[in-house]
């Protein structure tokens, strides 16, 4: 009977803990964010690691200028990222980072360009990202003053024009630049080049570091993530969307 009692005890006990966790997202952030399907890389993988203590993962999505606004305004119990702002003093719990962004140069191959200084972009033409120069203004300073800058935020174009040789160079995380490649692939007319990758940045994992309201939900998340990590799950999720 006692033993009766302490199983029912368990077992109600189990679900109250399991919560939904509203979590702020950027907009469209291919592969790594899919509004419309709550789908893509970084949800997938922040699902799958809540989902380990059974929480539900409760995306909304804002402006990526407003991820940690929404967070600091009690719209969402957590945030994708703070977007460089301190938030401990409104009450964030930092977790362990689910993805990382590694931006690179990106050449074609054929071209043998070597860039391993800012020098090394001079007189090359550039397309990158939005606010790409605001965050690299040594590297990418020079560039726009001589003119060869320019900012696509479609990265699919991003791929077509550097294939087509219309810029010399693209600067792109590569996760991204790998998926756009892979779905202009399916594309009978596009046919990529083989390119190369330039390293520049140090990746920062506390750069990508998500943000949590309370420190158990922080927690469940970090345990959740290596478990994921470990079994192959996070692979997986990678190469669903990465993979030939």
């Amino acid at each position: 009977m006692r033993r009766l009692f302490v199983t029912c005890l368990l077992l109600l006990a189990s679900p109250a803990h399991a919560v939904d966790v509203t979590m702020a997202f950027g907009e469209k952030i291919p592969p790594f964010c899919f509004p419309e399907t709550n789908s893509g890389i970084e949800i997938e993988v922040i699902s799958a690691a809540l989902a380990v203590a059974g929480h539900r993962l409760v995306p909304r999505y804002y402006p990526f200028a407003r991820v940690p606004v929404a967070f600091k305004s009690g719209e969402v119990d957590a945030a994708m990222t703070d977007l460089g702002e301190d938030l401990r003093p409104f009450g964030a719990h930092y977790g362990d980072p689910a993805v990382f962004y590694d931006n690179v140069f990106i050449t074609v191959r054929a071209r043998g360009i070597d860039i391993k200084r800012p020098e090394d972009l001079k007189g090359l033409s550039v397309i990158a990202f939005q606010g790409a120069d605001k965050r690299y203004p040594e590297w990418l300073g020079p560039v726009k003053l001589a003119g060869n800058y320019h900012e696509q935020n479609d990265q699919s174009i991003q791929v077509r024009t550097l294939n087509e040789g219309r810029y010399d160079v693209v600067l792109s995380d590569r996760s991204i630049f790998r998926y756009f490649t892979l779905q202009l692939s399916r594309d009978k007319g596009f046919k990529p080049q083989p390119v190369q990758e330039h390293a520049f940045a140090v990746v920062r994992p506390e750069d990508y570091r998500p943000v949590f309201r309370s420190a158990r939900i922080r927690d469940d998340f970090n345990a959740g993530l290596a478990q994921i990590k470990k079994s192959g799950r996070y692979k997986a999720i990678y190469d669903k969307y990465l993979k030939d």
